[in-house]
């Protein structure tokens, strides 16, 4: 039995460590930390406007479009990588239908890309 827990040592240490560090950098940031906030400091902030009290009030949605076109492209570049690392284990014709579903993929996120472009919807006004 013994052993056995010689064996979890190195992470029991790690683990004590990690601790140990992380509480005295926020007990260090606690009281060497300047304590002179303003009322922009401490104003909510979200989504890029003023906080509202009228949940009808309108406003903008494109703060959304973007992060919603931030998320389709974020994920093309999550597909490539896994792509691009085992397309060169397949075999010829895998590798071949491999790398033609691939432009498929881009090129219908390149047309959508240029139609957002083309609607404006990547320019800040």
């Amino acid at each position: 039995m013994n052993e056995f827990l010689l064996e979890y040592l190195p992470i029991v240490v790690f683990l004590g460590i990690a601790i140990v560090l992380g509480a005295g950098f926020m007990l260090a940031a606690w009281v060497l930390a300047p304590k002179n906030p303003d009322t922009e400091k401490l104003s909510a902030y979200e989504c890029g406007f003023n906080a509202f009290d009228d949940a009808r009030m309108k406003f903008d949605v494109r703060f959304y479009l973007v992060s919603i076109l931030f998320i389709i492209f974020d994920l093309e570049i999550a597909f490539l990588f896994p792509w691009a690392v085992s397309m060169f284990d397949l075999s010829h014709g895998g590798m071949v239908f491999a790398f033609w579903s691939m432009m498929v993929f881009l090129g219908v996120l390149t047309v959508g890309f240029i139609y957002e472009w083309k609607k404006g919807a990547l320019e800040w006004q």
